[in-house]
């Protein structure tokens, strides 16, 4: 009976082309703007996470605190306030920790011949690029030699390298920072923009004692001062648990009693990540919601034309009642009509959503993903506007009286 419903069904479409096209196009912009925002929106997901993991995975940033002048509070790192001894007390106390890697940071112009280029310059140990996750594209990275011996050694990022060397080898080559000749050992792989639009890329990596002595300078208060520490956390440990007994140990040692403040900043990225997903998550759901009013006015416009199907087919229904047809045949009927409206509406939708998503991802460079729950959810939610919407013609077709519909003009 259903086979046969459907053989009626798409005989009724094929009856009044341009009617079928319009009933459906609701459905179709329905399913193909949910399918293209979700894929936005997880594209969106994607990206942030990737700018969140490309600072360096379970890790924790330890930033200098404020400090009160004449009333007024100054803004962090305002305050020399966390050592290259809070590091090495750090990775000796907490077993949870893996690499533990203090840095300076400046900006500097560099030259190399006849170039030059404004960067950052960061001063580091030899964990860093294990606490950061930062493999290298070419040379060697700097090792604890080279920060014991103060050595003019430096790896470049992807950024400054091309505005230095164009596209020839960096390795080998002399810059000067500040008039310091340094020679570079290596070549840093790409990491990108952070979350906030900093290019990472645009930095030159010096060893952390050369940029105290040499290019940067120590600070007159403590010369043992860093800019920050970056604390990398094993991989199956909790990250909250490691974050607590960093603020505990940070503050034995800068002696702060109870009721005072922190004279630090921690920063957990892992928490930033999810705050991130979550906010993405948000947006999505609020797009495919959007979106979605267009699958009910399409759910509405299915209504209204089976309506006047029912109508226009009155005594078509008395005649086939009349020959022994139950009211559930012609409930059947129209529900599989309508149905089938939906359907093909949700296929030719999915090809538009699809075909949508790659265009905004090529003409916008917005990354956009397609997900296969995404075509599923909107698929099915147009087979249920079908059957919610085709229900109350389906039901009126099916409880007309045969007489009265066979004397209907």
């Amino acid at each position: 009976m259903v086979f046969q419903a459907l053989r009626i069904a798409l005989r009724s479409l094929r009856v009044n082309k341009l009617r079928t096209a319009l009933t459906m196009l609701g459905i179709m912009i329905g399913v193909g703007a949910v399918i293209a925002m979700v894929s936005v929106g997880t594209g969106a997901q994607i990206r942030v996470a990737e700018q969140i993991q490309s600072l360096g995975s379970n890790l924790i940033i330890v930033l200098p605190g404020s400090r009160n002048t004449a009333g007024l509070r100054l803004g962090q790192g305002s305050q020399v306030t966390i050592t290259e001894d809070d590091a090495l007390a750090i990775a000796r106390e907490i077993p949870i920790v893996q690499a533990v890697a203090p840095a300076l940071r400046g900006n500097a112009q560099v030259v190399y011949g006849n170039l030059n280029w404004w960067t950052t310059i960061t001063g580091v140990t030899a964990d860093f690029f294990e606490a950061r996750d930062w493999p290298l594209e070419g040379g060697r990275p700097i090792v604890r030699e080279d920060v014991d011996g103060a050595a003019k050694v430096a790896l470049v990022g992807q950024t400054a390298a091309l505005n230095l060397f164009g596209e020839s080898d960096p390795l080998g080559e002399i810059i000067r920072i500040k008039k310091v000749p340094f020679t570079v050992v290596g070549v840093l792989s790409r990491k990108g923009q952070t979350t906030w639009g900093q290019d990472q890329d645009d930095v030159i990596v010096i060893p952390l004692s050369t940029a105290k002595k040499k290019v940067l300078g120590a600070s007159q208060a403590n010369s043992r001062s860093v800019h920050a520490i970056s604390i990398k956390v094993h991989t199956d440990e909790d990250m909250s648990e490691a974050e607590a007994q960093v603020r505990t140990l940070l503050r034995d040692r800068h002696r702060l009693q109870p009721y005072q403040e922190d004279d630090f900043w921690i920063r957990n990225l892992s928490e930033v990540l999810q705050t991130q997903e979550e906010a993405s998550a948000v947006l999505t759901y609020l797009l495919a919601a959007i979106a979605s009013v267009s699958l009910l006015v399409g759910g509405i416009g299915i209504m209204n034309i089976m309506l006047v199907s029912v109508t226009e087919r009155t005594r078509e229904i008395g005649l086939r009642m009349a020959v022994g047809a139950r009211a559930r045949d012609i409930l059947t009927q129209f529900l599989v009509e309508a149905v089938t409206l939906s359907l093909i509406g949700g296929v030719i939708g999915i090809m538009l959503g699809i075909g949508g998503s790659n265009a905004i991802s090529a003409l916008a460079e917005w990354r956009t993903v397609l997900a296969p729950s995404a075509i599923v959810v909107a698929f099915g939610f147009a087979a249920a506007i079908g059957i919610f919407f085709g229900f109350y013609p389906a039901r009126k077709a099916s409880r007309l009286d045969p007489i009265e519909a066979l004397r209907y003009e």
